[in-house]
């Protein structure tokens, strides 16, 4: 594998249940403010604890009108923060409309609009108003950002569970390097529904509290809800994307190979292509679950690869499990923590499983922060790891 030149980072942003922007997730991690709450999401009875994000009842307007659901006020609202549309504005002036490409990641995209669609039916036909393409694929995601941000070049969805949003790194990179464009939108969108609600509680993983990553009694996920954006240049940045690596279990439809052999793979793969020993990661942002099955299996990945002393943490005990979001959403918390030299505590975590041997941080604390890896490993063993940080 060949050395990629890291790739700078000259906007980003996230909004969560922690709430819009980075600042904002900055204040909750200091302050130790979880977004999760037990609280239901429409009709949904479930006793369970979610990460929802407020403000999303305001339909979209003008011309994005035809495209108003859930998802896109959701990434619409995210686009607005930090400055990110103006900077996106003025990547435009510089490389022209169709030279800057969208790679956006999701999981459930827009399903819920087609819930509330069929809500509506009337003799077996959904309603007129309702627009699949628009609202409900998979690929309408990338189709509103380019066209909310005045975009016209290569655009892609990619669905890959969990690893979503973090996969499109490698797939953004990989198209500039071929050179279909000279800078990159990277991004991914996951809003609640009832349809992942339900199914994740039929797999008897949903907790009925807020979820405890590495927790000895942990029994489960919290899910959340999230939009978050990165954009990539080539050039000096003091913030970059260092390497990426991916990998497939192909071992079991949602369950992860029990020894990590796959997720060992990305993060080994994250690490040659960045050219990084080891012991230069300063901090790793877990998939960290809450699920048994995960968690296990992600610590002997991790031990196996860096050891048993870098710190590493979950940071879904405080945005809830964002699904296809969750890659981007984590990669700019690990983006906070080199740039404001965080590392965040993995909140919920009581009694540390003494099964697992990484070094789970359990109290916050504040430290130079130069390299993180984040790991995103998503159902039917799709794995991606990153590693963030300065050049």
């Amino acid at each position: 594998m060949t050395r990629s030149p890291p790739l700078s980072i000259s906007a980003w942003t996230a909004t969560s249940a922690l709430g819009r922007g980075r600042d904002a997730h900055a204040r909750a991690l200091i302050e130790g403010r979880s977004g999760l709450a037990q609280r239901q999401f429409e009709t949904c009875t479930l006793d369970c604890w979610i990460g929802e994000v407020a403000g999303l009842g305001e339909p979209l307007g003008g011309a994005l009108a035809p495209w108003d659901c859930r998802n896109h006020r959701l990434a619409q609202l995210a686009l607005a923060q930090d400055d990110f549309a103006a900077s996106v504005a003025r990547a435009r002036g510089r490389y022209g409309n169709s030279r800057i490409g969208v790679f956006m990641g999701t999981s459930t995209s827009g399903i819920h609009q087609a819930e509330l669609a069929y809500r509506q039916r009337e003799a077996n036909r959904l309603p007129a108003s309702f627009d699949h393409r628009r609202t409900s694929c998979t690929y309408s995601i990338a189709d509103f950002v380019r066209t909310s941000l005045g975009l016209e070049g290569t655009s892609v969805a990619i669905s890959t569970a969990c690893s979503s949003s973090a996969k499109v790194f490698g797939s953004a990179r990989r198209a500039m390097q071929a050179g279909f464009c000279d800078a990159a939108l990277v991004g991914g969108v996951d809003s609640l529904c009832l349809t992942t609600l339900h199914g994740f509680h039929s797999l008897q993983l949903v907790s009925r509290e807020a979820c405890r990553p590495a927790d000895a009694a942990r029994d489960g996920i919290s899910i959340g809800e999230a939009a978050g954006f990165v954009l990539l240049e080539r050039g000096a940045a003091e913030l970059a994307l260092l390497g990426d690596g991916e990998s497939s279990d192909a071992y079991h439809m949602s369950a992860p190979e029990p020894n990590g052999r796959g997720a060992a793979q990305a993060m080994c793969a994250a690490l040659r292509r960045a050219r990084l020993d080891p012991k230069q990661i300063d901090y790793v942002n877990l998939h960290g679950t809450a699920t048994r099955a995960n968690d296990a299996a992600e610590d002997k990945a991790v031990c196996s690869v860096l050891g048993a002393d870098t710190p590493v943490s979950s940071t879904k005990g405080w945005t809830g499990h964002t699904l296809g979001a969750a890659g981007i959403l984590e990669a700019v918390i690990s983006l906070l923590c080199v740039e404001r030299g965080l590392l965040p505590r993995s909140l919920n975590t009581r009694t540390l499983d003494p099964a697992l041997r990484a070094n789970v941080l359990r109290v916050s604390r504040t430290a130079p922060v130069d390299r993180v890896m984040s790991n995103s490993f998503g159902f039917g063993g799709s794995n991606c790891s990153l590693i963030l940080g300065r050049p």
